[in-house]
């Protein structure tokens, strides 16, 4: 029997369903009852689409960041870094904060979540970083030997994580673009 596949416009606002649960009640309180009711979809069909809540929110997740790094190239880390934040906006920074946040306190206890968030999420975010470094040694610009290079991921997830705790203020432009030129960039020696 063929599985019938939802229209991209109803895979879309499903996603926003999702997301609008996690954000309201985090994911250990998100059911799938609770999702199929706010989306008027069965159960089934979500299990069916998806196969469990860990990988239905990893997808949410990761659709809510249509664009991917690999795609930007400006011709200078700087450019690169800045534009890759630039994907966002203040009020969306602010909301993903939350949400992640929320989703790191849930791993440590879900690995099939942590699992379906590194596939979705994590390993394609670090692999866009990751080739931005890698430009940037090609054009000079960073050593090879940098051991910087390989805690780029971890400093910018390190930002945007800790500001709400450490200053009380929401993750925004201003202070990311500070972040890159302050410590990241100086940090490779670029």
């Amino acid at each position: 029997m063929a599985r019938s596949r939802l229209t991209p416009e109803r895979e879309t606002e499903l996603y926003a369903a999702v997301l609008d649960l996690l954000r309201e009640s985090g994911y250990d309180a998100l059911t799938m009852d609770a999702i199929a009711a706010r989306t008027h979809c069965s159960k089934a069909t979500l299990y069916r689409q998806w196969g469990s809540k860990a990988e239905l929110v990893a997808k949410a997740v990761r659709h809510d960041k249509p664009v991917s790094l690999t795609q930007v190239d400006t011709g200078t880390l700087r450019g690169d870094l800045i534009a890759g934040l630039e994907l966002s906006d203040d009020c969306q920074m602010e909301k993903d904060s939350a949400l992640m946040r929320s989703l790191i306190h849930a791993v440590h206890h879900n690995p099939e979540l942590l699992q379906a968030l590194r596939h979705a999420l994590i390993e394609p975010e670090i692999t866009g970083v990751d080739e931005m470094l890698q430009r940037a040694v090609r054009r000079g610009e960073v050593d090879a030997g940098n051991p910087a290079l390989k805690l780029v991921p971890h400093m910018m997830i390190g930002a945007f994580i800790s500001r709400p705790l450490i200053d009380e203020k929401p993750v925004d432009l201003d202070f990311l673009r500070a972040y890159v030129d302050a410590v990241v960039l100086p940090a490779l020696g670029a």
